[in-house]
């Protein structure tokens, strides 16, 4: 994924596109409109590509950035378009997809899982959990329809016209749903369906916790529909590493003409008159353009690098000042293991994801404290042994743990450097490991927010994340995040802030590619 940056000064000169941020959406944009033969350059602050999608090399194995679990990006045509498969994408099918606890159910070892097979999965309910059977039945009829209606509207830009003749293509499937539950909190939702926490919890988790934010927010509801998006998607993982996904979306892009530079911050986003002309890098590199995307966060991009913008970009800009950039709240730790843990009372292998939650009211209650720099005594969990399902992620007799913790803040009380919490988090897991778990640990380390500020130049440890959903494009007060293009003619957003949001997607890299080729067309 490396790729040696450019001699100092070059290259500069003109392009037809400057793609700004090599990320997943940044490298699917760069890669449609070099292959539509735009002569594209894609510059990236770091010294290599992909963003918090990236794996990187820890205790001689492979770990992953972020939590590994693909659903999202396997919805879209993506992989088909770009030809990722030929040139090395190759992913596992995760089934069953998910275990699933909160942290009562955990202790008592009485956990649920997710297969494809939704009455695989109703079976697997009913061991434990037989008064929630029929309630997860009804859900799934209810939510199925709606996140196929999101899978496939994620992958056009949402404009009122295409939105509505999607609705009717689906004779309004799903749409009542997405209407009413847009409307609702996700705790409300899934309230109405359940009474079991080892069921809400992991659904708000994966949801709402997900994205920072308390399952009790009006407007929160279609949180909710991820125990549902397990049935409709397949869960799969890339063979090597999440990093596989960049690596063959930069192997896309180069081998259609497109030009990387690496080590190469953005100093200013240039205009001249009334639209975009390129862009100068920190080392004084300027280079022209007619187009310019970013796939960074809004606030940089219009805050901080757009420099003489016209004055159509007066209200853009006077919105993003006032907006509000929030802090992050995810951490990850990566350890290597001689052996793998084992849950006690739970025969299953870890391959799978195990998402152990708090409650709903401790949910809401964690949001809470992050305000105050504090963390749930028992947070939010995403565990998993990803080398059970790939051995080639570590040396043989080697096993790599991704434990991702949520609601952890940016602003933690006392720092994060010196801080007891990463170590706390893995003795807590202990508690719901067969002995000798903290034993089998080589070597760890903590990927916490303010890792994620210097490392991956995400301010505040935090990608601004897209907070609606498809119905946004009706409403939405930032238009730049649902249409992709901006007020200043030929400068476009992509990324995590656009529709339909983040995660490895994809979708609004593509989405933003059409729109600027159907505009130059």
């Amino acid at each position: 994924m490396t790729s040696a940056p450019s001699a100092p000064g070059s290259p500069g000169g003109d392009f037809d596109a400057v793609v700004i941020g090599a990320g997943p959406n940044g490298l699917v944009t760069a890669a449609y409109l070099a292959r539509a033969g735009m002569s594209t350059l894609l510059v990236e602050a770091r010294s290599d590509v992909g963003g918090t999608a990236a794996s990187e090399q820890f205790a001689g194995a492979t770990v992953n950035v972020c939590n590994c679990d693909h659903l999202t990006f396997r919805t879209t045509p993506v992989i088909e378009e770009l030809g990722l498969r030929t040139l090395g994408l190759d992913y596992i099918d995760v089934e069953p997809a998910q275990h699933n606890f909160s942290w009562a159910s955990a202790v008592a070892g009485q956990g649920w899982t997710h297969h494809d097979d939704l009455d695989a999965t109703l079976d697997d309910i009913g061991r434990h959990f037989p008064t929630q059977v029929d309630g997860y039945r009804r859900y799934v009829e209810t939510a199925a329809p709606s996140v196929r209606m999101i899978f496939e509207a994620a992958c056009e830009p949402p404009t009122v016209a295409g939105l509505t003749r999607l609705a009717l293509r689906r004779r309004l499937s799903g749409a009542g749903t997405l209407m009413r539950w847009s409307r609702r909190s996700a705790a409300d939702v899934l309230r109405s369906y359940f009474d079991e926490e080892a069921i809400m919890g992991p659904a708000a988790l994966t949801g709402p916790m997900v994205w920072g934010i308390s399952p009790e927010m009006p407007g929160s509801g279609l949180g909710a529909l991820t125990h549902a998006m397990r049935h409709v998607g397949t869960v799969g993982r890339p063979v090597g590493g999440s990093g596989q996904v960049p690596a063959t979306l930069l192997a896309a892009f180069e081998g259609a003409g497109g030009t990387l530079r690496t080590k190469s911050p953005v100093d200013t986003i240039m205009c001249t008159g009334d639209r975009v002309s390129g862009v100068a890098l920190a080392d004084g590199t300027e280079v022209s353009a007619r187009v310019v995307v970013s796939a960074c966060n809004p606030h940089d991009t219009f805050l901080r690098w757009l420099k003489s913008p016209p004055a159509s970009a007066r209200g853009l800009i006077r919105r993003w000042r006032n907006a509000r950039h929030d802090e992050g709240y995810e951490s990850k730790i990566d350890a290597v293991l001689s052996e793998p843990p084992v849950l006690r009372g739970f025969d299953r292998s870890l391959g799978p994801t195990s998402v152990i939650s708090p409650s709903l009211a401790d949910i809401d209650r964690g949001a809470s404290l992050m305000a105050d720099g504090r963390i749930l005594d028992r947070p939010g969990l995403l565990a998993n042994v990803p080398t059970l399902l790939d051995p080639s992620l570590a040396p043989d007799g080697r096993h790599v743990l991704s434990l991702e913790t949520l609601f952890t803040p940016f602003g933690v009380a006392g720092g994060w450097p010196g801080s007891a919490e990463p170590r706390r988090w893995l003795e807590t897991f202990a508690e719901l490991c067969e002995p000798g778990f903290l034993d089998s640990i080589i070597e760890w380390r903590a990927m916490t927010p303010e890792v994620y500020e210097r490392d991956f130049h995400l301010p505040a440890g935090h990608a601004t994340s897209f907070a609606g959903g498809p119905l946004a494009a009706f409403r939405s007060a930032d238009p730049e995040l649902t249409r992709y293009e901006t007020a200043v003619d030929g400068l476009y957003l992509t990324g995590a802030a656009t529709f339909p949001g983040a995660g490895v997607w994809g979708a609004s890299g593509r989405n933003c590619a059409t729109v600027i080729l159907e505009q130059r067309s």
